[in-house]
Formats: structure tokens, C-alpha cells, sequence
């Protein structure tokens, strides 16, 4: 191709490599300068102290402007008559790429872990200019241009240079930074002009309604050293207490005029509750960017970059930066099961199928109406990596709870004989998904984080390690043990009896796993209702049932998880466009029921039989599982050696069992260390008087029991008086 019909292809907007007509090139004597600058009467080339080397001449009407200069070639820049006035500016096309050949190299084989140290928008000085290096991968366009206000949103002012060996495009452009809005203009293979697209490593997107990506330099200086060293030290141990305030950022609170409050906010006021609370973790609804508020953030658009909706990036440290001052570690839902097919998102970036599979019956979640990411293209798992690591690394996030596991582990999931396409055995497994997920959590974990799988099948080994054929994460949530204690308290109390195996069953797989016990957002949505309204019965009868099912779930074996307004009784289901209902609290009922979550959490965290085995079977012992008539349950909960067991008993009839025996390892008096009917909660008080002595008389198997009295609908937990200290004569 002649340099004419090159000089009309970047005109056009067309050229597919800029860097081979703009910028300084050797001519025949001398050498050359071209520009594209449709804005500009006049263009003059100038040295560094402001001579004017060259008048340029335009060779292209629609704006390409030309200087020829004698050798040596020198550094310069160009001087630009627009507006009525002349203005100096760097040229473009005179950098080289900021791509080196490792970073190449990582990227071509899907390894590179720091990619947002090479992709994305990063504000950087270069030879001597400060600017912003953007960087993006399309290895199937034709022309890739960044645009913002900066160029008019033209995408003939600043096309991209290519590297066609690993598909990516880059451009550093000089004189802009830090807030500036942007977009990639891209043309597909054909050369069709495809819709805008925000940058899929944007470290932050513009409010709505715009959907521009944004140019972010962080400033923020970080507190949380000792949490830090304590976290790589191993604070994520399985023998530490974890009990989880999930939120949806959005609705947890508004003020008065219905606006959400921002990080900085949340950073003072969610903190502050969480602690008094006594939880040791806040979970949050996905706040990677995501344009529909209606799908609490699990159909995101930038896995990069912390939602608008509350504020800055550095706003979102502050606010990790707040829990780890308190004591409370973060997790965040991340979403790599799906994408939305928003048109400046993922789909079709580059006029393919790039991100998302070709194949329909691969690439849809026809349940969502979104697209599935291909997890055997070696930069889609890069890139989804990279998103997870900047969470733990930039974000110092603790946990990631990874949300649809068992969408991504099933080629068939949720579709029927003939719409889907079996692995290379002929099976139904996600052999890409699996060696992502393993890949993914090995990563994560060796930054001293956890990873969460809400899985909702039976897949083995979802929480063990690789080498011995797991997924590798850190925890499972127990869906199992939701659906069936959910299920068994919503019965009527004289019908419990005949279901009293939903109580029992999950003890059979309890350790099968280290398992989470979630009573999440999921349960209070699409018609559920709240948990207060799916118990049974008259006011008092659904409180006591609510109070006896936390109790429950605080002394079963396993980590904790309530969704917020769980704590207070939420009375309505749970709603994203409105705050929780915190009148509540007005009443003594509500009031106390979360003064039963924080004496539950105190108790969980401060008695070490009820968590230090949380995830092992010699942790847990039946003391009585099969008092279905009376719909009684009694346990032992265990902690590692020389710490006192708990007595459990629960009570599932509102009737008050007098004398009810149950038989206990050892003599001496116990201590009603917590009763769920007690009149701090609102119950009615029926108890022990604070302490029960054991007697000598076999029960369950035991040389000794306690001789009890059961509140109706209630939970006792009862903890061995340690022996008097002996004064010395």
C-alpha cells in the first residue's frame, strides 16, 4: 500500500497500524512528522525550547498534517492553531509502547498475574511526558482507538498501536490523567463500526447514566498493617471463629430522602453495627460495577472496578481500611459465572466472540439472559484471575465468596438433552471450569485469602485441595442444611415429629466439607418472604421459633452467615430499593432478637468448643437425635484439647418440658451460659435458675445427666463450672 492510500486509511479512520504513518519517520533526506488532527487550521513542529523547526502541511483534507525536517532527528513536539489560538502538545505517535516483551510473553500464554499493570488506563510518566498508557485486548479488530473528551470522542484522533502476536493494542497519550473519561472505538474484522466499549480492566466507571470508563490514580495511604501481617501469618484459620453480616451496600440504610449512603459513611456507620454485633465478617452483594441496580450487582460489567454507586475507589479502601480497624474482616462476592450483554460490556468486544463462547449452548445462561465466560481460552482465565487478585491485593479484601459455582461446573446445567455439548469424555463436566476454579483459588490463597463456594450441589470435594482431587476452596456454603432446617421450622410444631430427619440428616455429610451455614439474601427474596415471617404460628410463637433457629445455627458444627435485617426480625421480605425496616427496633420483640444475635455471636467467638472444630467430626457428638416425639434435640460441641465442652438441648414444641434429662460427660455443676427464651429476648423466661448440678444416674449412655427444665420453644446451651481455685493455708 502506497504512503497515499495509508496517509486516506488513517483519515478514514481505517488504519489498522498508525505507528507505520504517524509520528517520526526517516524520509528520503531528513526525516518526517505526521499528525492527524482534524481540529486543528495549522501545525508547526517546534523543539524543546520552542523553535519552530517545521510548518506542516496538510496531505489529507479530513486532517493529516505533514512537516519534513533535515536530520538529526530530535525530540519535538507540535504546536497546533485551534480555536482562534496556538497551543503546544505532545505527539503521540513519537513513544514507543510501554509493553515489554515479558509482559507480551505473559500475555500471550494467559499468565501475566498483574494485569492491570499492563492493561486497562494507567496514569504514568513516559520519556520525560506525563500522560495515560491505555492498553486493551482485541486480537480480532481491525482498528482499536481510545476516545474520550479529550479527542471529541473522535476515533480517528488517537488509533491504537497493535501487537498482533498476543491480539492486545496500546497507545500512551500524553497530557491527560487522572478523572479523565474514556472508551475504545473498536472495528471489527470487517471493518463495521462496533457500539463503544468501557474498558473491561477499568479501575473506575463514570455514574449513571453514562457508562464511560475513568482514568484512576489512587492515593490512598493504607492502616492495616498488623491485619495484614496477621492475615499472611494465617488468620483465615479454619479454628477461628466466622460468623458473617452479609449486606447489599444499597439498602442496608438510606437517609431521609431515599439516597444511599457512600464508603466514607458506611465506613463509620455499617462498621460501627457490625462490631457491636460481634460479627468477625461483613460480606458485601457484589460491588464491581454493574449497570442494572435490579440484579444486586451479580450481572457485572467491570471486575475491576468498585461501583459509582457509593463513591471513589479510594473511598471503598477506606472503608476495608474501617473494618480491619475494628476487627472485621471483608468479603466481597465476585462474579465469574456470567456477564451481561450490555453493549459497551463484554459481549462481542471485538466484533467476536471473545470473552463468551461462540455456541449458544456454551456460551448462555438462557435462566439470566446473560453470557457465560469461555474458560478454556487461556486469556479469559487470565483475566478473570487478574480481577480476583486485584480484589486481595489493591483492595486488601480477605474472602471471596464466588457466587454460581455449580453453573460453571455443569455443561447441562439448567438445560435440557440436546442443548448442550459434553466435555472431550463425553461427560457433563466443566473440565475448563474446574481447572480455572483449582488455578483460581490456589492463587488467591497463596496471598494469604480465603475463597467462599456457594455451591448447590452434591460435587465432591469442593472444599479440598487439588492434589487430592478437590476445587480447592477454602469453604462451602451448606445448602443442604439450609433447605432442610428452613423447611423443618416452617413446619407446625405437632407436625415436626413426623419430619424430624430434616434436623438430623445433615450431621450424616456435616464434615464432608468445610462447610459455611448460610441464611443469605437468597432466602429472603421472590416471594419467600422474610425468616420471621416462614415461621409458624401466633406473634410469639414465630419470634420464639426465629430465636430457637439462630440458636440452632450458632451451636450446629459449621461457620456462620445472616443476611442483614435477619438480626433485627425483619418482618417484610427483603427489598433493593429500600432500607430495612429499623422502626422495628421499637419493639421489645425485634429488640430482642438482636440482642440474641450479639449474645450469640459473643458466645460463638468466646467459646471455643462451639468453634475451634467448627469443620471436624470429633468436634460434634449426639448426645440424643432420636426424641422425635418430643422434637427435642440434645449435643456436644468440642474444642481442641484441654477447653471445656458445651451442652446443647433445643426444644422444638412450644410446650415446657419439666425434668427432661439428658446424660453429659462429666460431673459437676453446669452453667445455663445462654437461653433463647430468656426475658432479655423478649421470651417468657422459663429456665434453671442460671446453673443445673449433674446427676449421678445414667442417661444416653452417660454416667451422669442433667435434670432440666426446657423452655418451649427454646435452646439451652450449658457449659461445665470449672473447679474452684484452691487456697493456699
Amino acid at each position: 500500500m502506497s504512503i497515499e492510500s495509508q496517509i486516506a486509511a488513517v483519515a478514514r479512520g481505517e488504519h489498522g497500524d498508525p505507528f507505520k504513518v504517524l509520528g517520526p519517520h526517516t524520509a528520503d533526506v531528513g526525516w518526517s512528522v505526521r499528525c492527524m488532527r482534524p481540529d486543528a487550521a495549522r501545525v508547526e513542529v517546534v523543539d524543546r525550547a520552542g523553535k519552530v523547526l517545521a510548518q506542516a502541511r496538510p496531505v489529507d483534507p479530513r486532517g493529516v498534517f505533514e512537516a519534513r525536517l533535515p536530520p538529526p532527528v530530535s525530540p519535538y513536539h507540535l504546536r497546533v492553531h485551534t480555536a482562534g489560538a496556538w497551543h503546544d502538545v505532545e505527539d503521540p505517535y513519537r513513544f514507543p509502547s510501554l509493553l515489554g516483551e515479558l509482559d507480551r510473553h505473559l500475555l500471550g500464554e494467559g499468565s501475566h498475574q498483574r494485569l492491570h499493570e499492563v492493561l486497562g488506563a494507567r496514569a504514568v510518566v513516559h520519556d520525560g511526558a506525563a500522560g495515560v498508557h491505555f492498553a486493551v485486548w482485541a486480537p480480532n479488530a481491525r482498528r482499536v482507538s481510545v476516545v474520550g473528551p479529550f479527542n471529541g470522542w473522535d476515533g480517528r484522533r488517537h488509533p491504537m498501536r497493535p501487537h498482533p502476536s498476543v491480539g492486545v493494542w496500546d497507545l500512551f497519550v500524553p497530557e491527560i490523567g487522572d478523572g479523565e473519561l474514556y472508551k475504545f472505538e473498536l472495528l471489527d474484522a470487517g471493518g463495521r463500526l462496533l457500539p463503544l466499549k468501557a474498558d473491561p480492566v477499568a479501575r473506575r466507571m463514570e455514574p449513571a447514566p453514562g457508562n464511560a470508563s475513568v482514568v484512576h490514580a489512587s492515593h490512598y495511604r493504607w492502616q492495616d498493617e498488623a491485619w495484614m501481617r496477621d492475615r499472611r501469618a494465617g488468620a483465615c484459620a479454619r479454628d477461628r471463629p466466622v460468623a458473617v453480616y452479609e449486606v447489599h451496600l444499597g439498602s442496608w440504610r438510606r437517609h431521609a430522602d431515599g439516597t444511599r449512603p457512600g464508603y466514607r459513611e458506611l465506613a463509620r456507620d455499617l462498621v460501627a453495627y457490625v462490631g457491636d454485633l460481634g460479627f468477625t465478617h461483613v460480606e458485601l452483594l457484589p460491588v464491581s460495577e454493574h449497570p442494572f441496580d435490579g440484579s444486586w450487582g451479580y450481572q457485572p460489567i467491570g471486575l475491576f472496578a468498585p461501583t459509582w454507586r457509593y463513591g471513589t475507589p479510594d473511598d471503598f479502601k477506606h472503608l476495608v481500611d474501617a473494618c480491619h480497624g475494628a476487627g472485621i474482616g471483608v468479603i466481597v462476592d465476585w462474579v465469574p459465572a456470567h456477564f451481561p450483554r450490555d453493549p459497551h460490556g463484554l459481549v462481542r468486544f471485538d466484533g467476536t466472540c471473545l470473552y463468551e463462547h461462540e455456541d449458544p449452548r456454551q456460551g448462555e445462561h438462557r435462566d439470566w439472559g446473560t453470557l457465560i465466560y469461555n474458560f478454556g481460552r487461556p486469556e479469559v482465565v487470565n483475566y478473570l484471575i487478574a480481577s480476583a487478585l486485584w480484589w486481595v491485593e489493591e483492595y486488601h479484601v480477605d474472602a471471596l465468596r464466588v457466587d454460581a459455582v455449580a453453573s460453571m461446573l455443569y455443561l447441562d446445567y439448567s438445560r435440557d438433552e440436546g442443548e448442550w455439548i459434553p466435555n472431550r469424555h463425553g461427560g457433563r463436566e466443566n473440565l475448563e471450569a474446574i481447572d480455572f476454579m483449582r488455578r483460581l483459588n490456589r492463587e488467591v490463597h497463596a496471598r494469604g485469602a480465603v475463597t467462599m463456594a456457594e455451591e448447590s450441589t452434591a460435587w465432591p470435594l469442593v472444599s479440598r485441595p487439588p492434589e487430592c482431587g478437590g476445587l480447592g476452596y477454602s469453604y462451602k456454603w451448606n445448602m443442604g442444611w439450609m433447605h432442610d432446617t428452613l423447611a423443618y421450622m416452617g413446619e407446625d410444631p405437632v407436625h415436626r415429629k413426623h419430619h424430624h430427619q430434616r434436623l438430623t440428616f445433615g450431621l450424616l455429610y456435616a464434615f464432608q466439607e468445610n462447610f459455611i451455614l448460610p441464611l443469605s439474601h437468597d432466602e429472603v427474596v421472590h416471594g419467600k418472604g422474610s425468616l420471621l415471617a416462614r415461621m409458624p404460628g401466633d406473634d410469639w410463637q414465630r419470634f420464639a421459633n426465629l430465636r430457637l433457629y439462630y440458636t440452632l445455627m450458632f451451636t450446629y458444627p459449621g461457620k456462620k452467615l445472616l443476611f442483614m435485617g435477619a438480626e433485627i426480625a425483619q418482618a417484610r421480605e427483603w427489598s433493593v430499593d429500600r432500607a430495612l425496616d429499623w422502626h422495628l427496633l421499637d419493639a421489645p420483640a425485634h429488640r430482642g432478637v438482636q440482642t440474641l444475635v450479639r449474645d450469640l455471636n459473643r458466645l460463638y467467638a468466646g467459646e471455643p468448643a462451639l468453634h475451634q472444630l467448627d469443620t471436624e467430626a470429633h468436634g460434634f457428638e449426639w448426645i440424643d437425635c432420636e426424641d422425635r416425639d418430643h422434637s427435642v434435640v440434645s449435643w456436644l460441641r468440642r474444642g481442641l484439647p484441654g477447653t471445656a465442652a458445651v451442652v446443647v438441648v433445643l426444644n422444638f414444641t412450644p410446650v415446657v418440658r419439666e425434668r427432661y434429662r439428658v446424660g453429659v460427660p462429666s460431673p459437676g455443676t453446669y452453667d445455663e451460659i445462654l437461653n433463647s427464651d430468656a426475658r432479655a429476648y423478649d421470651g417468657s423466661g422459663v429456665g434453671n435458675l442460671g446453673a443445673v448440678r449433674a446427676l449421678r444416674e445414667p442417661v444416653h449412655g452417660r454416667d451422669h445427666c442433667l435434670e432440666l427444665t426446657l423452655p418451649p420453644l427454646g435452646a439451652l446451651v450449658l457449659r461445665p463450672r470449672a473447679p474452684a481455685a484452691s487456697t493456699p493455708t
